[in-house]
């Protein structure tokens, strides 16, 4: 979140001038919302985003929602439709295919502390006992619960089937000018267009800021993100700002 924030406050911004009313949320435990980060669960993050809809929702009407996610934030995203009791619209930025992955690399972050302490042995099967146990764990200086990494762990980028399917604008990133979609990406929007969503593939130039060692920005990806939603805005079976 930390690398993150800017890009997400330029998009919001630039989406809020196209016409778009948009709702930046902190989870809880996390930036200027309560609790502390060892207070999260994944499924208070769910509810989280689900009041957030809601609260939308009674500002502004029958405005078609749509739910926008960050890498494992697409997640959760997910999750939450196939709670809302209304159809949604997702956009995707750099979406991961499922949460395992994500948190064993942060997991990896408490290897990375101990190696440098010559105290590397063992380090991640410690931490994966802890949390088998419910334990809470502490990792680059953060408190995880049990409850936010098994739901992480147990999370999948899945197509809601409770709603009719609507549209996906998936987004990727790449410094590279020869750059095509990955296989893996390719391979987890298959499901959605089975299930009958319609997926629109959208890689741009940038870096993945998420990420970096230093704050950056991709410029480019604001402006794909912010033609694409009032291109699908336009259609007739999209949806209006």
């Amino acid at each position: 979140m930390n690398k993150s924030r800017r890009m997400v406050a330029q998009q919001a911004n630039a989406l809020s001038a196209a016409g778009f009313a948009v709702l930046q949320i902190d989870l809880h435990g996390c930036g200027d919302s309560s609790g502390d980060f060892g207070d999260a669960s994944w499924d208070g993050w769910v509810d989280d985003v689900l009041l957030a809809c809601h609260w939308l929702h009674e500002k502004t009407g029958d405005a078609p929602t749509w739910l926008w996610g960050l890498r494992s934030g697409c997640l959760l995203a997910a999750q939450a439709a196939a709670r809302l009791a209304r159809p949604c619209q997702f956009l995707f930025w750099a979406p991961t295919p499922a949460g395992k992955p994500v948190l064993q690399q942060f997991m990896r972050l408490k290897a990375a502390g101990e190696i440098m302490a010559g105290d590397a042995k063992g380090v991640m099967e410690t931490l994966r006992q802890q949390m088998a146990q419910g334990q809470t764990v502490e990792i680059a200086g953060y408190d995880l619960a049990p409850g936010l990494a098994s739901g992480l762990q147990a999370a999948t980028l899945a197509a809601p089937t409770a709603q009719p399917a609507g549209n996906v604008e998936w987004f990727e990133l790449s410094t590279r000018d020869d750059a095509t979609l990955s296989p893996a990406a390719a391979k987890a929007q298959g499901p959605w267009e089975t299930a009958g969503w319609r997926v629109r593939s959208h890689l741009v130039q940038g870096p993945s800021f998420w990420q970096t060692t230093e704050i950056e920005d991709a410029p480019a990806l604001i402006q794909a993100t912010t033609s694409a939603l009032c291109a699908a805005s336009a259609t007739p079976d999209g949806a209006n700002p």
